[in-house]
């Protein structure tokens, strides 16, 4: 009776362990990327975090009634797991029609990429299998369009939204940071011109197309305070920035 007694308590500790186990999220897998961003943030703002299916973790911040990712994407999967092929031949990366990404000039430094993100053509934004962290999504140009109007408009949400100072934009960088988005200027890779523009252009697709061949995004310049809405061929790699459902 006493052995039987013991076996059943075994039996129950076992249930309660495994139930333990079950229950819990199981946290990100480690990222040798955190913590290794040059980024200047808003020191007058508080920023939360989310991270992604590679365990990138991303500051947060609330702009009126958005929230918004204060870094560039940098994930190398879609939120099912499945992987985004990595392009660094131009030839290749200007036909493809699949989700791809890529690091400026290739760079395998860590600092640099985790600073500035990653960039991707918009076959990768505009998956269907969602390159954003769950509860989260590419912005739309709906979602852009809120945003510049709650910073003042075109003419002047540019300046609001990049970093500040001349840490990573060519200077002079007309910009404060008083939104606490702090783009950077990622640069892009063209259709037909390879890597240009890192440091003086930020750019960002939408989740929103216009055509089979082109979609939206949206631009900032280091010498303007304007944010430069516009279209462009779906195959050319930019940054992206999500934003909270």
């Amino acid at each position: 009776m006493k052995e039987m007694k013991i076996k059943v308590f075994i039996a129950i500790l076992s249930v309660l362990i495994l139930g333990v186990g079950c229950s819990k999220n199981n946290p990100p897998p480690y990222n040798e990327m955190n913590g290794r961003s040059t980024a200047i943030f808003n020191p007058d703002k508080k920023y939360g975090n989310v991270s992604d299916i590679d365990g990138n973790v991303y500051k947060t911040i609330k702009i009126g009634d958005q929230t918004w990712m204060a870094e560039n994407l940098r994930v190398t999967r879609f939120r099912n797991g499945d992987a985004i092929i990595n392009i660094t031949d131009n030839d290749m990366w200007s036909i493809q029609e699949v989700a791809a990404y890529c690091n400026y000039n290739n760079t395998e430094d860590l600092d640099t990429i985790a600073t500035y993100g990653r960039l991707y053509n918009w076959y990768a934004a505009g998956d269907s299998r969602n390159i954003a962290p769950k509860g989260w999504r590419v912005a739309t140009p709906e979602d852009w369009n809120i945003l510049i109007d709650h910073l003042g408009g075109d003419a002047l949400a540019g300046g609001k939204l990049k970093e500040a100072g001349d840490e990573h934009w060519e200077s002079p960088n007309e910009a404060d940071n008083s939104s606490g988005f702090t783009g950077q200027p990622g640069g892009w890779r063209h259709i037909d011109k390879g890597m240009q523009a890192f440091s003086r252009y930020g750019v960002w697709w939408t989740n929103g197309q216009a055509g089979q061949e082109s979609a939206a995004y949206i631009q900032l310049f280091t010498w303007s305070t304007k944010t430069y809405p516009g279209f462009h061929f779906i195959v050319n790699g930019f940054s992206i920035r999500c934003i909270k459902d």
